[in-house]
């Protein structure tokens, strides 16, 4: 097996995750976080998914964590996100902060909105 070591350019990747917080580019963000290849912020949570939707320029896929375990994505939550014309696809947070950071590296245009474990 070749292991290839993962480069992110300039791109804004998930660095670490504990009880309640993120960290970004160095940064700690406490609670739930949105985060794109090119910043990270701290979010409102799924009732605040008028902030994903003004990135649908910019993005094709969000990934959604739910927390610690995977759960589903409020009915209207997801339609939201679908009209503006990105994919969803929800996962446990830990699940989502890795797919989203090989996704980000192979410079694909996703994001990331991640509620805390």
């Amino acid at each position: 097996m070749q292991l290839v070591e993962i480069t992110y350019d300039s791109a804004v990747p998930v660095e670490g995750y504990g009880p309640g917080f993120f960290r970004i580019k160095g940064v700690v963000i406490e609670g739930p976080v949105l985060a794109t290849g090119v910043r990270a912020i701290a979010w409102a949570g799924l009732q605040d998914g008028a902030a994903i939707t003004a990135l649908a320029a910019d993005v094709d896929v969000v990934f959604l964590g739910m927390g610690a375990e995977i759960a589903h994505a409020p009915a209207g939550f997801r339609a939201q996100i679908e009209a503006a014309g990105m994919g969803l696809e929800v996962m446990a947070s830990p699940a989502a902060c890795r797919t989203y950071n090989v996704l980000l590296s192979e410079g694909r245009r996703v994001a990331l909105a991640a509620l805390p474990v």
